[in-house]
């Protein structure tokens, strides 16, 4: 299961961004290119544990849209991109969000109050941006999240950030960068 993934993740190149570890990968970066096996092999496994009985796939920019364009045309369910450029449109909502190397707004348009929406995204870190995303979504917009399904978990905190936004996080495959190189964890 996830053989092309894991196989992708121990190849990667690790680079120091201040104090932060970031691991290169197709799925988190789109380089050095992504093999068309590889993101069929991750969208897979996204749709078999995912929950898209929803109305809208939500996906962050810019790593979560090669996820939710497949997505989309494989479910027939639209998908919103929560951009990182405002645009001044009825109804947008910004937040900002911080990650453990950048902080910045993002801009969620078209979902409303009562809408239904599954988050699909590259990696869980620190949380940052999930967390502003969820609450933004949840007490702002008065959206309900569905399911949020992540590729990568690279924290030690999953269940500190689930308590927090009140949404269990699906994620595929749990990584760490140790010693200069990425693992992955059965």
């Amino acid at each position: 299961m996830l053989e092309r993934l894991k196989r992708s993740v121990t190849e990667c190149p690790v680079v120091r961004i201040g104090d932060y570890q970031y691991f290169v990968h197709p799925i988190t970066d789109g380089i050095p290119f992504m093999e068309p096996e590889l993101l069929q092999e991750v969208v897979d496994e996204i749709l078999a544990v995912g929950d898209f009985d929803c109305d809208y796939i939500l996906a962050p920019e810019a790593m979560g849209i090669h996820l939710a364009v497949p997505i989309s045309l494989r479910t027939g369910i639209p998908y919103s991109v929560v951009r990182k450029r405002r645009y001044g449109l009825e109804g947008e909502m910004n937040i900002a969000q911080s990650t453990g190397y950048s902080k910045s707004d993002m801009y969620i348009n078209g979902i409303s109050e009562g809408d239904r929406v599954t988050i699909v995204d590259d990696v869980l870190s620190t949380g940052g941006t999930l967390k502003a995303l969820v609450n933004a979504l949840k007490e702002k917009v008065g959206a309900e999240v569905v399911d949020i399904i992540m590729v990568f978990e690279k924290t030690d905190r999953k269940k500190e950030i689930e308590e927090e936004i009140g949404v269990p996080v699906k994620t595929l495959l749990k990584v760490d960068v140790v010693d200069g190189r990425t693992v992955y964890h059965d």
